[in-house]
């Protein structure tokens, strides 16, 4: 019986939905079409009232952007830290291999150094709430701070860096890994003859006080910020400084033992692994998109173009350095293409941001040619800088500043948001003037500060190694080890 009930209803069923199948059709087209489109749109209009309840709100998109940029920050910071890798290859394969363990370990060290120092001390000179001259609040990370808020709505002790919406911990990260950059430009410049506790205290001092001081100035608030000065990604915070202290360390230390004759003779003493220096310095040219592009320290549309003048200007830089050292010498140096590299991320760093494509080329091109020139300057002064880093840093540190005020665009970045326009824009004298302010004056600081810390370590400690230690390498004589053990005899024969 329950079967015949089911039967029956199915059948009833299906006679009311034949039976309206037939009046349906009976419709007219018209009808017919306007029901199904009344059905669609009551079902659309339905899912929109749906989806009006989950619109994502004002709050969740802040919190979309606030993630985005931090992970932006956060990448970069690694870029950056990376470098740090490339500038220990590139060193030790620039140095002899009696001296690998030496440089491999102030590389390693030094970004560890400037960590505790930047954390502890230099981090609230630099963006520390204070005057225009050095920050005084936010020791240790400490004191009041309601990051990732912006502008009028930010309550803290690092004012300065209120424009930015990350974290506090992603401000301090993506800064640190710069003040590392800072200490490792002096290795280099002071390989193969400092000993190992000199240099650690040295890179302690730079990104404790110094550093901090000029970083103050420019990217703190401080006074050269008030009166316009512009460097968008430290040619002269980060790099002239590395570059002051790297010269200073230099000319106090003295040259190499056998690196210049009393007939004005250079000798060269040639690096041991050019493979090894080569490996670094496509390391450093891709940790610059981190460097350059991640002081947006937010995602936004420059990214992009301020990656792509970072790199034609290396590009450019090394192609003129090529044929600079093609033309001067009559070979192909592979150790001045290098450089040339360098010293055109070196140059386009403070003007990546507000500079055209064609500038960014022009702006390479003469830091590939400062770059060889300037190595052999050097030299002929009896300043013995092993890797160049004194050229490269220095040098191509203060054209770039100075490129800022020949080159800056406004069309590019808008009034208002970077400096005044460049004399070759505007034919205005403004802007290049200030840059000319600010150079002299971190020279002079940097310079200063340099030779007071370099003198006073040599006075107390003693800057150099025993000749016997240098002769035989510092490998063994400040770690007791070698980097090619069982590859090479007798480490004091080794070059």
């Amino acid at each position: 019986m329950s079967k015949l009930r089911l039967v029956s209803k199915r059948l009833k069923r299906k006679n009311k939905s034949n039976s309206f199948q037939r009046k349906l059709k009976k419709l007219s087209p018209n009808w017919q079409a306007s029901i199904v489109l009344a059905s669609i749109i009551l079902l659309l209009s339905g899912y929109a009232a749906l989806a009006q309840d989950n619109l994502p709100t004002e709050n969740m998109v802040s919190e979309l952007k606030v993630g985005l940029d931090t992970l932006w920050v956060v990448l970069a910071s690694v870029l950056v830290i990376l470098m740090n890798a490339g500038f220990a290859m590139l060193e030790t394969g620039f140095c002899r291999r009696k001296n690998a363990v030496n440089l491999l370990a102030k590389n390693l060290i030094v970004f560890a150094i400037s960590t505790l120092a930047f954390w502890s001390v230099g981090f609230a000179l630099m963006f520390g709430d204070g005057n225009s001259v050095f920050g005084s609040n936010g020791f240790f990370l400490n004191g009041s701070d309601n990051s990732p808020a912006i502008g009028d709505e930010y309550q803290g002790v690092y004012s300065s860096l209120n424009w930015t919406g990350v974290p506090l911990a992603a401000k301090f990260l993506f800064q640190v890994a710069f003040a590392g950059t800072a200490a490792t430009i002096v290795s280099g410049a002071v390989a193969e003859r400092i000993k190992f506790l000199d240099f650690i205290l040295f890179s302690f001092l730079l990104v404790s006080f110094w550093y901090p001081l000029v970083g103050h100035w420019v990217w703190g608030g401080g006074w050269l910020a008030e009166m316009g000065f512009w460097d968008f990604a430290g040619s002269t915070v980060v790099h002239s400084v590395g570059g002051w202290a790297a010269l200073l360390g230099a000319a106090i230390l003295g040259p190499r033992i056998g690196k210049y004759r009393n007939d004005d003779m250079t000798l060269p003493l040639p690096g041991h692994n050019l493979g090894l220096a080569t490996l670094g310095a496509f390391i450093l040219w891709i940790g610059w998109f981190g460097f350059n592009p991640g002081s947006t320290m937010a995602v936004d549309g420059s990214i992009a173009r301020i990656a792509l003048t970072t790199n034609l200007a290396a590009a450019a830089g090394a192609t003129l350095a090529t044929a600079t050292s093609w033309f001067i010498t009559g070979k192909p140096d592979l150790s001045m293409i290098i450089n040339g590299i360098l010293a055109g991320l070196v140059a386009i760093t403070a003007s990546c941001a507000f500079v055209s494509y064609q500038s960014a080329v022009l702006i390479g091109c003469i830091a590939g040619i400062l770059v060889v020139l300037s190595v052999f300057f050097f030299d002929s002064i009896n300043i013995d800088d092993p890797v160049g880093a004194i050229s490269v840093h220095l040098i191509n540190g203060i054209w770039g500043t100075l490129a800022v005020g020949l080159f800056a665009n406004p069309d590019i970045y808008g009034n208002g948001n970077g400096p005044e326009a460049g004399l070759f824009i505007s034919g205005d004298l403004a802007q290049i003037g200030v840059q000319i302010l600010g150079i002299a004056a971190v020279g002079v600081m940097a310079a200063v500060s340099s030779a007071i810390f370099w003198l006073a370590l040599k006075a107390i400690f003693g800057l150099r190694v025993s000749e016997e230690e240098e002769l035989q390498g510092l490998d063994i004589g400040e770690h007791g080890m070698e980097a090619y053990s069982g590859f090479y005899g007798d480490t004091s024969r080794m070059n």
